[in-house]
């Protein structure tokens, strides 16, 4: 290993200490692009079609019920762009992104990735509204897809949606 490679690792792993030192969450690839470079070498086995780049999300995530997700999901900028004659349509993602804009459906959707799943168990929740609110918003959430129903008032986080649900939510951070 290079000398600049190791003092590169070593600031990295100094960083994620440090931050845990401070009371702060871990991060991932602190000064470390081990993703974007197999997204990168993905690419180069794809040639010219992935000429203008892609984006890649991933995620391995154990949730406090104790259910474990994984997922990946990437893209060719080609693809999400389009050309001049070929745009894609944005509006499909209108729906499922208004869904995320409130912060009562927000907060159900956390509960319900923590485990409280019920109907009954989220109307118990302090600043929520209504019984018919609540019950307003989980029509929202699950019309867009972020949740459905398991039968006798129970709502879950689809498994394909709770990566991408948590990748939203990363990208949205200032």
């Amino acid at each position: 290993m290079e000398l600049e490679e190791r003092v590169a690792e070593l600031e990295r792993r100094l960083a994620v200490l440090e931050r845990a030192a401070d009371g702060g969450p871990p991060s991932l690839g602190v000064g470390d692009f081990w993703a974007l470079d197999g997204l990168k070498d993905q690419l180069e086995q794809v040639g010219d079609a992935a000429a203008d780049g892609g984006v890649l999300f991933t995620g391995a995530v154990r949730l406090p019920s104790g259910e474990r997700h994984e997922w990946q999901y990437g893209a060719l900028t080609a693809g999400l762009l389009g050309s001049d004659e070929d745009r894609p349509d944005w509006a499909e993602a209108a729906e499922p992104l208004a869904a995320l804009g409130h912060p009562v459906r927000l907060r159900l959707l956390r509960e319900i990735l923590a485990g409280r799943r019920t109907a009954a168990e989220l109307a118990g929740l302090d600043e929520t509204g209504t019984t018919g609110q609540i019950y307003h918003h989980l029509r929202l959430l699950t019309g867009a897809g972020w949740l459905h129903t398991t039968g006798r008032g129970r709502y879950e986080v689809p498994g394909p949606r709770v990566v991408p649900l948590l990748v939203v939510l990363t990208a949205a951070r200032p």
